[in-house]
Order: structure tokens, then sequence, then C-alpha cells
């Protein structure tokens, strides 16, 4: 596992923090997920996404990518 130094605003790691004990999580859980939620994911599970894709709607890989992107934007709304 990597380790990450960030510099945040006082007032934003205090929020996380507070945050973190509401929820009973760590801040690198928080993050983790937040990170997630952007979309920042490993390039092995967008190609993972796009060949799923493929096979459910045996589309041509062009027609697969664009429907990994608009399903990529919509899971970034939830």
């Amino acid at each position: 596992m990597s380790r990450l130094t960030i510099t945040l605003d006082d007032a934003l790691h205090r929020a996380l923090k507070e945050t973190a004990a509401r929820q009973g999580r760590s801040i690198t859980s928080i993050i983790e997920e937040s990170l997630r939620l952007r979309g920042i994911r490993p390039q092995a599970d967008a190609r993972a996404l796009v060949a799923r894709a493929r096979e459910r709607a045996r589309l041509g890989a062009e027609e697969a990518v664009e429907l990994a992107v608009k399903e990529t934007r919509a899971a970034r709304k939830r």
C-alpha cells in the first residue's frame, strides 16, 4: 500500500476528522471512497468495464467506449 501526504485547509481537515468520527470510519476510507466516486480507478477497472459493456451489448469498440463513458458519468453523479 502506498502512502501519500496532502495539504488540506484547516476547516476541511476538521470536517474530515469529524465525519470520520461520526461515521466510525477512518479518514483513509473516506478519502478512498471519495476518489472512487470521482471515477479515480485503476486503468484495468476501466478496461474491464468496457469489456463487460461490449460483451453484454454486443457493441463495437467505439460504441462500447461511449457506453462506458456514459455509465461512468452516471455513477459519479450518485
